[in-house]
């Protein structure tokens, strides 16, 4: 692992235009293209976006065939495709101890524009990618067209729904965790990936180039700018905080425990995301020390609606109650486990907690949206008397989440709409107040999306389910895809996509459901 104060020094760097003369640039001679990962623009702002793409060689796994030498990448952006109006341009370094990836955080722009860039490095360019900034924060904005996904297990299916989710032209990609998988194989897979049990800085950085190299997810990557947040995938299945989750051998003598694996982890996902370099620049420890990687943000479209991007991974307790003593998750009876309602225990940590906090008491008069990896509402598995409920979600953490739903009451925040993922199942329904109550307040909307690939259930519970857990009005466990979110001053409607078999490269798609919410009025009808 890179030292931490070098791997801040190095962030900035990386990120930061360099004015250098031509004949300054490093020209290497590339056996190969070293674009072969795509392009892709993420963390805008309404004058500013980051720019990303990491240079290869020598095939997308083991090593990137570059040696050690900082690479010179020149950039830019224009207002055309044939880039005859450029609007900025610069040069950044590409450094082999960040990967050669590239982060070119470009501000000077219009607010509320659509723009095309790429980058140039020796005598190879790259493929155009098509980014925008975002309304100025006072602006009326007429329509805001989300996207939102998660889950995209690579043995499990090929992305047709990215191929789908290209013709949707929308602003932006909310992607809510489960980028990679760090298993080496599954059952009955599609496709099988290379390397492994995912475990080492190597490790990650290959099976990240190993889904970078999908050409449907670049095409949507080069598309539109991605909000990213992780889950637990990234890392290691279920795990919370500094606590190790339950997947994988034993740790190699070259990682330094689990600390040592989460830093490796995080450091891969920024080197693989279009995220701004101050993402690395909290905590004064080294990250393989637990330092903090600040992933939560909120982003402003105009008047009309702002995303709070929830990290419900790096500062959580651990599950509560888990069976047999063991590490990572399980269903449990609430009243069979004494810390289920303790006050004191966490999901987004303090620091996140008061950030949120005062995010929302000067929220959007719009619509307020809450993406985070998780679902929301209350799923009790059990019918009838006494409770099953999962404790690596939000119903392992209930006082937390009335904490949530008690700050958008005392706010009076508008128009809450929480969208998730993780659970592989489409749930819509009703932000609770207190979901231990009958009666308790509405208080928000909520959309938890299906996965890309990753598998999961079947319906035959969900009748079943919906009775036990009234809140939620819809339910479907077998089918994968995306959702689209299309904001409007006066309502929100959320479509569900669906690929009709997820083991074909060219699968079709289809509407599965489509959701109306109107503005002032909690409530999810279905058209």
């Amino acid at each position: 692992m890179t030292d931490r104060r070098l791997l801040l020094k190095l962030a900035a760097a990386s990120a930061t235009t360099l004015w250098l003369p031509r004949s300054a640039w490093s020209a290497p001679v590339f056996r190969s293209n070293p674009f072969t990962l795509g392009v892709a623009s993420g963390s805008p702002s309404h004058d500013s976006v980051v720019l990303w793409t990491r240079l290869v060689q020598t095939g997308l796994f083991g090593g990137n065939g570059l040696g050690k030498e900082a690479i010179t990448v020149h950039w830019e952006v224009a207002h055309d495709e044939g880039f005859r109006r450029i609007a900025r341009k610069g040069q950044v370094q590409a450094l082999s101890e960040l990967a050669h990836s590239v982060h070119a955080q470009v501000g000077g722009l219009e607010p509320d524009r659509w723009y095309f860039y790429r980058f140039m490095a020796g005598d190879a360019t790259s493929a155009v990618g098509r980014t925008r900034t975002l309304p100025a924060p006072d602006a009326v904005v007429a329509r805001l067209r989300l996207a939102y996904a998660s889950c995209q297990r690579w043995e499990h299916g090929y992305y047709a729904a990215y191929r789908h989710m290209l013709a949707e032209q929308v602003d932006a990609v909310a992607f809510l965790g489960d980028y990679i998988y760090e298993y080496p194989n599954a059952r009955g897979a599609v496709r099988v990936p290379t390397g492994g049990w995912v475990v080492t800085l190597d490790d990650y950085r290959q099976r990240y180039a190993l889904h970078k190299s999908d050409t449907d997810l670049q095409a949507m990557h080069a598309a539109c700018p991605w909000l990213v947040i992780w889950d637990d995938h990234e890392v290691q299945n279920d795990y919370a905080g500094l606590q190790a989750g339950d997947s994988g051998p034993q740790l190699p003598s070259s990682v330094s425990g689990f600390a040592g694996r989460r830093a490796a982890a995080y450091q891969a996902f920024y080197e693989h995301m279009p995220l701004r370099a101050s993402v690395l620049t909290r905590g004064l420890g080294g990250l393989a020390a637990g330092a903090e990687m600040r992933v939560y943000d909120q982003v402003r479209f105009g008047q009309l609606a702002t995303v709070y991007l929830l990290d419900v991974r790096q500062y959580k307790d651990p599950q509560a109650c888990t069976s047999g003593d063991t590490l990572g998750s399980s269903r449990v009876n609430p009243a069979n486990c004494a810390i289920w309602q303790d006050p004191n225990r966490t999901m987004l940590g303090a620091a996140q907690e008061q950030w949120l906090d005062q995010a929302l008491a000067t929220g959007s008069p719009g619509w307020n949206v809450v993406a985070q990896t998780s679902l929301f509402g209350m799923r009790d598995s059990r019918a009838g008397s006494g409770r099953s409920l999962w404790n690596d979600g939000w119903d392992g953490y209930s006082p937390a989440r009335a904490r949530l739903t008690d700050s958008l009451q005392r706010h009076g925040t508008a128009n809450p709409v929480l969208l998730g993922g993780d659970v592989h199942e489409s749930w819509v329904g009703h932000v609770k107040a207190d979901y231990y109550k009958a009666r308790s307040a509405v208080v928000g909307v909520e959309f938890c999306g299906t996965s890309i690939t990753s598998r999961g259930g079947t319906n035959e519970r969900v009748p079943e389910l919906l009775e036990e857990n009234p809140h939620f009005i819809f339910g479907e466990a077998e089918q994968r895809g995306y959702g689209i979110a299309e904001f409007t001053p006066g309502q929100l409607t959320t479509t569900l996509r669906v690929v009709d078999d997820v083991t074909r490269r060219d699968a079709a798609v289809g509407t599965q459901a489509v959701f109306r919410v109107a503005s002032g009025k909690p409530v999810v009808e279905r058209q």
